[in-house]
């Protein structure tokens, strides 16, 4: 099911108690981002200093719901040394956690005993999980949901065993 940003908006919206999500891939090739990963590859840096130049319509979103009691929660499982994309990710992660989201890093070599999920995903409230599928060149091909308990159940069960194992990410450096 391919999902435009204002549908996943509606859906990030409406949950009630928690959103995680589990990112797998140690590079992404998302279009929006094509400038700010140039610039930063030219040796620009975000301020934390200077909100007003990195704040963007995703840390309102993730501001909003966290203030109504919403716990969203990230583990980005990389490789090292990780990639220039994951390196350009932990520069500008401060931001995230800044508008209320908990970050944290799990080395690759770290998760070998774990069982995932052969794909990105979001879970909202334990029960709906939002699989995103990317091409081997991390573009993003489309998006699968499922409110299957069993599916969500092992969704659940994998992040949470990769969020015990992960680094904060103000303890982890690239």
């Amino acid at each position: 099911m391919a999902q435009s940003l204002s549908n996943f908006t509606d859906l990030i919206r409406s949950v009630e108690r928690s959103a995680v999500h589990l990112e797998m891939r140690d590079v992404y090739a998302i279009p929006n981002e094509d400038e700010r990963f140039a610039a930063w590859r030219q040796g620009h840096r975000l301020d934390p200093g200077d909100r007003e130049s990195w704040w963007r319509p995703w840390l309102d979103l993730v501001q909003e719901i966290t203030a109504k009691g919403v716990r969203l929660r990230r583990a980005r499982i990389v490789s090292e040394p990780p990639s220039e994309y994951i390196r350009y990710e932990h520069s500008f992660t401060f931001t995230n956690i800044a508008a209320g989201e908990e970050i944290r890093w799990l080395p690759r070599r770290l998760a070998s005993g774990l069982a995932l999920p052969g794909n990105d995903f979001w879970l909202f409230d334990g029960r709906l999980v939002q699989f995103n599928v990317f091409d081997g060149d991390g573009r993003w091909v489309h998006t699968d949901q499922t409110d299957d308990q069993e599916t969500a159940g092992l969704c659940s069960a994998a992040f949470e065993a990769a969020w015990e194992r992960a680094i904060p990410h103000d303890k982890y450096t690239v």
